[in-house]
């Protein structure tokens, strides 16, 4: 039996919760890494979610709930300042700091700062932890069928693709749970959609993923960044369930106890992204969540249990839990439920 390899999970994702100040400099502390990706949203009010990575450089934003362009910051005071040893230094931006106001804050590593990567038949700049099973990769598009490294050296199950250069272009993600052939929308409710000319009909490699000529993922002349995850046994699990519509509802085994959840129907539209983590509510029923697609504080009643090996649906609500759904996920450990010993944790 192969167990996992990564016993500290908070060595990989962490996320921290904090309370702005309103301060012109501040420094968030307690990641345990030198974070490659940050992922911000106000909770307590409504802001857009604010992701910064060390590729792309800690002044340049995008935001998940939007189609908007990569917005290179001309005032670093009020954002993303710096990506530090132990977190980040930040300015006074409401989405970020606001006097008062509550944020979480999901953090990944990655390989930190980029090399080339001439594994594709596009040349990307690739940041990319192999242990973790997660890389940061920008590429310049061509508008004709390519494919470009990813630097894994496994198979990705996910892939987070946006145009940073061009006005009303949607988050494309590929999921191997519903194939080459679709894709869906993280800024938006739409169910999967069927197009050759996303990723071209062609599943990832263990070096390369491919695109088409779709210009919301190879526009010729744009920029894109790619967020792409390869599974590793007790750290990561990207997989697919069917709604039950019960409050006892259905039950998702991962292999570990998971910090970071995100779901999405995948078969209707209509219903929202919806992230829930370890820490926001600290114990069962897990209540808080998040909408990636959305700029609304955060919400409550979508709930689920956060159990030891994996999650339970504790909603009847078509979000995560629909009679007949499918739905797809993304999971990140707080703890594998058995290290690289073969012993349980629960055992420890």
């Amino acid at each position: 039996m192969a167990y996992t390899t990564i016993d500290k999970p908070t060595d990989y994702f962490n996320t921290l919760l904090y309370t702005g100040d309103g301060s012109s400099s501040r420094s968030i502390t307690g990641v345990g890494f030198a974070t490659d990706w940050i992922w911000v949203k106000e909770r307590s009010s409504t802001s857009q979610h604010q992701l910064v990575d060390k590729v792309r450089g800690f002044d340049k934003r995008l935001q998940s709930d939007s189609s908007d362009p990569e917005d290179d910051d001309s005032s670093p005071f009020l954002d993303f300042k710096s990506l530090d040893s132990d977190g980040w230094t930040m300015g006074n931006g409401g989405a970020i700091n606001e006097s008062g106001q509550t944020y979480v804050a999901w953090n990944w590593l990655a390989g930190g700062s980029a090399s080339s990567n001439s594994d594709g038949s596009i040349t990307s700049s690739v940041s990319a932890n192999t242990t973790s099973g997660f890389s940061i990769v920008s590429y310049t598009g061509t508008g004709s069928n390519a494919t470009v490294g990813h630097g894994l050296g496994l198979v990705p199950s996910v892939i987070i693709v946006k145009d940073r250069s061009t006005s009303g272009r949607d988050w494309m993600v590929y999921n191997k749970n519903i194939g080459n052939t679709k894709y869906q929308k993280l800024n938006t409710t739409d169910a999967e959609t069927t197009s050759s000319t996303v990723w071209n009909n062609t599943t990832p490699t263990s070096s390369v993923f491919s695109i088409g000529t779709n210009s919301y993922v190879n526009g010729s002349t744009k920029n894109f960044i790619a967020y792409c995850f390869a599974e590793k046994k007790g750290f990561s699990k990207f997989g697919s369930y069917t709604g039950n519509g019960s409050s006892d509802g259905s039950y998702i085994h991962l292999g570990f106890k998971p910090a970071f959840i995100m779901v999405k129907d995948y078969t209707g539209a209509g219903n929202n992204w919806f992230i829930w983590d370890n820490k926001r509510d600290g114990y069962n029923v897990v209540n808080r969540y998040v909408r990636p697609n959305l700029s609304d504080a955060e919400g409550y009643y979508e709930a689920i249990d956060i159990l030891s090996n994996g999650f339970k649906n504790r909603n009847t609500s078509g979000s995560a839990n629909g009679s007949g759904t499918g739905y797809i996920y993304m999971a990140f450990a707080e703890n594998p439920f058995v290290t690289s010993t073969g012993i349980p944790t629960t055992a420890r």
